[in-house]
């Protein structure tokens, strides 16, 4: 296959069309990205990304539609062929044998070999050259890729991928799981491939990524090619409307609450080793947020809270309920409710049905002498799948089918299910489209125009100052400031969290 030429692109796809059965996943979309291009595609969960993304690296064919890569018709019958062809996927979920070192990752069923036997010096060689085209040279090629931190395993997954020569390199969501420092790697890494010559298809919900990284845009809605263009030429409010159908402004739109009474008072609380000392109060109908940099603290303050974090120092009193031990099957008595940061590993049983998960917290209810009532629990799991819009065919489906968005408005049911009178919510947008957080958002605004009082933990300060109506500021395992969020700017929550000044706790 020749080189494509400046003016051919190395991908186009046109008119690209998959449906299962009675759902039409795409109906209709074309995209071109250039050589050397980093070209994000973004769309709300749901938008046909991931199928898209399947066929073309061969996991599923098109059923209608052309695609060319290099000015060539391109058809991978499986994904290995898409590979051998020159297009490759790095998946959200890190696919690496923990237990092998990272050589034998990056080399994984392409080792260098001679009439059955490995040439380990050659399959050295072409690893360390991955690798140095990533900038990465000096990584331990001997060591575990357990042992090391998930931006740097991301770096092995890039590197197996780099092994085939690709043309076009797909990553997906690559930054979720990654700190600042970790995502600023990244980003070195992937203009490093860009002037080589290697295109980049960059899938993201973060918005200001996309912005930053890549040169052109593609946006994707209901399966079908919304707007594409230059990304220097495109504003965040326009991309959002083109993947919602609405203005950026009405994302926060705040339902009218007043705060009420004391609720929760947290005094001198500590927990080792992130949690040194924080303290504060929270009112009925309150949207209390809590800013920070990762590991200044914010989870360990909630987990100390909720009981799934030892107190090593201070208080915690949850106003008319009895004192006692801090546990979480004790706060849920209390009706405290937290929802995890971390979903899929501590917030749902992902093995479980829609059902389960929502009614995990009082199974008791459904049933007697340890059987439940399926067609109850069902039925009071469907209200909320209802009233939520949580998208998927009914209460009885496997949670693990359901898109991250829908995830979160399940493990979000669970605690007004119980119900909870409190709710600990520790970064509940994370991972998921702007339609989605939109909703969540909404029924955060909901809750506290009820009374119920809340605590939400976002890196995302915009989400913080459009939501909230107190903020406090983590530094250093300390709550150090909190203020109205009239009396806050993007500038000043990191000023106070870098520990550059301001901190002073003028709470009222």
């Amino acid at each position: 296959m020749t080189a494509a030429t400046p003016a051919t692109p190395a991908l186009r796809l046109v008119a690209i069309k998959k449906a299962f059965g009675a759902t039409r996943a795409l109906r209709g979309v074309s995209l071109e990205v250039a050589a050397g291009e980093v070209h994000a595609l973004i769309g709300e969960n749901g938008a046909g990304k991931s199928t898209l993304m399947k066929v073309l690296s061969g996991a599923h064919a098109a059923d209608e539609g052309t695609m060319e890569l290099g000015g060539h018709p391109y058809a991978p019958a499986h994904p290995h062929d898409a590979r051998l062809k020159g297009v490759a996927m790095i998946y959200q979920e890190l696919n690496l044998a923990l237990h092998l070192t990272a050589q034998e990752n990056i080399l994984l069923g392409a080792e260098s070999a001679k009439a059955g036997w490995i040439k380990r010096r050659q399959s050295r060689e072409r690893a360390c050259a991955a690798l140095a085209q990533l900038g990465h040279e000096s990584l331990d090629l001997d060591r575990p890729a357990g042992a090391f931190s998930i931006a740097t395993q991301q770096i092995i997954e890039i590197a197996r991928a780099l092994l085939t020569k690709p043309k076009v390199l797909i990553m997906d969501e690559p930054t979720s799981s990654l700190t600042q420092a970790d995502t600023e790697l990244l980003f070195a890494a992937i203009l490093r491939l860009r002037t080589q010559g290697v295109s980049i298809i960059y899938i993201s919900h973060f918005l200001e990524e996309c912005r930053r990284i890549a040169d052109r845009y593609t946006v994707l809605k209901d399966g079908e090619t919304v707007g594409t263009g230059a990304m220097k030429d495109a504003s965040l409010d326009r991309i959002v409307t083109l993947m919602t159908g609405r203005e950026v402004k009405d994302l926060y739109a705040r339902r009218a609450h007043t705060p009420g009474d004391v609720v929760l008072e947290v005094r001198a609380l500590a927990s080792a080793p992130r949690l040194k000392r924080a303290g504060f109060q929270l009112r009925a109908g309150e949207i209390f947020g809590l800013a920070g940099l990762i590991g200044a603290g914010r989870t360990d303050l909630l987990r100390t809270i909720f009981g799934l974090d030892r107190r090593e120092a201070g208080e915690v009193v949850i106003v008319g309920a009895p004192a006692g031990k801090a546990t979480p099957r004790s706060r849920w008595a209390q009706g405290v409710g937290f929802l995890s940061e971390n979903r899929k590993e501590e917030g749902l049983m992902l093995t479980q049905s829609i059902a389960d998960n929502i009614t995990l917290t009082k199974h008791a209810t459904f049933g007697r002498l340890g059987w439940i009532n399926g067609r109850r629990q069902r039925a009071a799991a469907q209200r909320w799948v209802d009233d939520l819009r949580v998208k998927c065919r009914d209460a009885a489906q496997p949670i693990s089918q359901l898109s991250g968005g829908n995830q979160q408005k399940v493990a979000i049911a669970r605690l007004l299910e119980h119900p909870a009178r409190i709710f600990l919510l520790d970064e509940p947008t994370r991972g998921i489209d702007v339609g989605s957080k939109a909703q969540i958002y909404e029924l955060v605004g909901e809750l506290a125009a009820a009374g119920k009082a809340v605590i939400v933990i976002s890196s995302y300060l915009p989400e913080l100052l459009g939501l909230c109506d107190t903020i406090g500021v983590m530094c250093r395992g300390e709550l150090v400031t909190i203020r109205p969020r009239a009396q806050w700017s993007e500038a000043d929550i990191m000023r106070v969290a870098t520990g550059a000044g301001g901190g002073s706790n003028e709470q009222p």
